[in-house]
């Protein structure tokens, strides 16, 4: 990864938006801009050089993640933010900056009064601009491929889930074969506590793996991803147990249509909010829009949610190299419930499926 690139191009942002440095406390940015995976850091980047601080449990991990060039380490005894603002303090007014940024949706309230506290009189804390999570919604190269691995080896866990789907299994059980068939295969983990709601319960929209036994007939949703190389995965499949009814048909039908509408939109210089009208009309001619009650789909990177975000109303334009979510979905409370999803990636002239699938609908 092209860490001091990364960094370059920051310090280009922080000069245009008058700072004069920028204290990273937001875990993945700091990975994004070092290369540190540690769970204690926080990174200062200036104009003369960025200085990573972590405690000494990280002594040998950050020489190893962190090149010489990125960043020089600091191990300090303090929490990482406040050894940084200690830093800064002590080291006179010709290396203290006037102007610090920090992460507003990172940093507590709290931890914001007490680096003030250190660094009055020093510097001054200023609210920053999301610059690392505009450059992070475009993907490099090497990002997309990490993403593509990740995502085929999320993807080869639909075959467990179609083994074990069966009535009077529980959902956990299920979930549980994929959890583990994706730790054998290499993952660093789940991208998120995977998602197994069958029947009933399919309705859900988050319904994470329960105890519930699957049912003779009905629905089942599964959605999950996992972590590769720190990349995460997401997909969702709905299958089918026993004989499906007409309407039953026809629900999948329409959201499986709303999907291949939702991918079919995008490419460079759409917005967000004409994607996810893509996915949504389908559904609205189809009486079902009501039963739709989430965006059409996200980013994912290094988080399992970044932006763009897909909603109405979001007028983010996409670009090449962007990655993200289609998912539309249609869930009648105490009925059933549908979803299918994929990751995408916009090309210059469209975008590409990551690992395509026949999506016709599956029936145990």
């Amino acid at each position: 990864m092209d860490h001091a690139g990364r960094l370059s191009r920051l310090r280009s942002g922080l000069e245009e938006n008058h700072l004069d440095s920028l204290l990273v406390t937001h875990l993945p940015n700091v990975h994004y801009l070092c290369g540190f995976t540690g769970s204690a850091a926080a990174l200062l980047v200036a104009d003369r050089g960025s200085i990573l601080f972590t405690d000494g449990r990280y002594r040998t991990q950050a020489k190893e993640e962190v090149k010489v060039k990125v960043a020089r380490i600091v191990i300090a005894r303090k929490p990482p933010p406040m050894a940084a603002a200690e830093w800064l303090a002590a080291h006179g007014r010709s290396l203290t900056p006037v102007s610090v940024g920090i992460e507003p949706e990172s940093i507590a309230a709290g931890l914001r009064d007490r680096l003030a506290s250190v660094l009055k009189g020093k510097a001054r804390l200023r609210f920053a601009p999301p610059l690392i999570e505009r450059a992070r919604m475009v993907k490099d190269a090497a990002e997309i491929l990490r993403i593509r691995r990740a995502v085929e080896l999320g993807a080869s866990l639909f075959q467990v889930a179609r083994q074990k789907i069966r009535p009077g299994v529980s959902e956990v059980e299920v979930a549980a074969a994929m959890e583990y068939q994706a730790r054998c295969a290499g993952a660093e983990g789940m991208s998120f506590p995977t998602i197994l709601a069958s029947g009933t319960r399919s309705a859900i929209v988050h319904g994470r793996a329960s105890d519930a036994r699957i049912p003779r007939r009905g629905f089942v949703v599964c959605d999950f991803g996992v972590i590769l190389a720190h990349y995460c995965s997401d997909r969702t499949r709905t299958v089918h147990v026993g004989r499906p009814s007409p309407e039953a048909r026809q629900l999948y039908e329409a959201v499986r249509e709303a999907q291949q509408a939702g991918i079919a939109a995008v490419r460079p210089g759409a917005t967000a909010a004409e994607v996810d009208g893509a996915a949504r009309r389908v559904l609205r001619q189809r009486k079902l829009a009501r039963y739709f009650t989430h965006s059409t789909g996200h980013g994912l990177g290094l988080e399992i949610h970044e932006a763009p975000r897909l909603a109405a109303g979001q007028t983010q334009t996409l670009e090449p190299g962007m990655v993200i979510t289609i998912e539309p979905g249609a869930y009648v409370p105490g009925k059933w419930g549908v979803r299918i999803e994929d990751v995408v990636v916009v090309t210059s002239s469209g975008c590409a499926v990551l690992t395509p699938s026949d999506k016709e609908l599956v029936i145990i």
